[in-house]
């Protein structure tokens, strides 16, 4: 996936807000996970209650370390066909895929039945409002049997063997497509071509100002494995059943921080003026004390201002709070603002 197509990043954001737009993500890790013991063995591996997840029910979560840091974000669902399927980010894919080989091995050893796949397909995401008119006369089912963070098997514009789940980097309502690979180029011209909307190949440049927009964490840059889920304003992510157990890697780290609260945490920021990068330091409002450090930002396409995400110190972390940021030797002001930036768009039958 390229930075950019011709249309330049910012033609491309406002595109996914108003229409729809299609990403290459086929560079994302994809694992099947097999065996009875295999929501145990996931279990074993992130903060998520796998075995609470309803047939074709997905939820994001995290692989978490002995320290409480996060190793990678990933998305689990629990298939109807009796496997779990694990998307997760292209960057760590090694990373991740060894981790859970070891862990697989272990389990193995041990006598328990679980098997890891790779899963070599092509994956489109196709996001914005206008996701449903494109793809709807392509299924074999109706989008509307399919809420946020589900997921089915599904024929897509006649390829067999195809996996859609509803869910995206954006904000916006839209599905990630699993296609076998010989099938691709055919899925993606139907979806091009579609007389419903216009439709666009989007580029990582505007994926990163969307997920951003919408609040949403890039590894490398807002979580790590230095951060912990409760540094990272992701405590959400801790299932209510994992938190009894406590028997998570980091269980203790982590319970700790949601009792007593972390000494940082992740939030967002809006500002004018020059735009702030990763990396700037965050200072008190007065200028004098050393805060915290942005993570994430750029201008805003959808509100014509700058927006940024950073960790700070607890007590500066409510919203409305006012900060100095310093831009090329420059102090910036801004104000902690509530994320998403903009209001998220899934699809959530009420």
């Amino acid at each position: 996936m390229p930075v950019q197509y011709k249309s330049g990043i910012i033609k491309e954001h406002l595109h996914v807000r108003k229409e729809v737009g299609i990403f290459d993500v086929s560079h994302m890790l994809q694992t099947r996970v097999d065996g009875k013991d295999r929501k145990k063995f996931m279990e074993s591996l992130v903060v998520l209650d796998v075995e609470d997840l309803k047939p074709n029910q997905g939820s994001l979560t995290v692989f978490t370390n002995e320290k409480g840091g996060i190793i990678d974000d990933l998305i689990v669902s629990n298939t109807s066909e009796g496997y779990l399927y694990v998307v997760s980010n292209a960057g760590c894919a090694d990373k991740d895929m060894a981790h859970m080989k070891a862990k697989e091995a272990e389990f193995q050893k041990n006598g328990l039945d679980v098997k890891l796949t790779t899963i070599e397909t092509a994956l489109l995401a196709v996001q914005g409002p206008s996701m449903k008119k494109v793809l709807q006369p392509g299924l074999d089912f109706d989008l509307n049997s399919l809420p946020f963070m589900t997921t089915i098997s599904a024929k897509v514009f006649g390829a067999e063997g195809c996996r859609v789940t509803r869910c995206g980097y954006t904000g916006e309502d839209g599905v990630e497509i699993s296609i076998p690979s010989n099938c691709a180029v055919d899925v993606l011209s139907s979806l091009m071509s579609s007389p419903k909307a216009p439709v666009q190949l989007i580029g990582l440049g505007a994926r990163d100002s969307l997920r951003l927009e919408a609040g949403l964490c890039l590894y490398g840059n807002d979580i790590d494995e230095t951060t912990t889920p409760v540094e990272a304003n992701l405590t959400w992510l801790v299932s209510k059943g994992r938190r009894a157990k406590a028997d998570f890697p980091g269980a203790e780290i982590i319970l700790q921080q949601i009792k007593s609260k972390p000494t940082k945490r992740r939030v967002g920021f809006t500002s004018t003026g020059i735009p702030v990068r990763g990396h700037a330091k965050i200072y008190s409002q007065d200028g004098k004390e050393l805060i915290g450090e942005v993570t994430s930002g750029c201008p805003s396409p959808s509100l014509n201002i700058n927006v940024s995400m950073g960790y700070v110190k607890t007590a500066y972390a409510k919203n409305g709070t006012k900060v100095k940021i310093e831009v090329r030797q420059k102090m910036i002001d801004a104000d902690v603002t509530k994320l998403p930036f903009v209001p998220s768009n899934y699809f959530i039958p009420s």
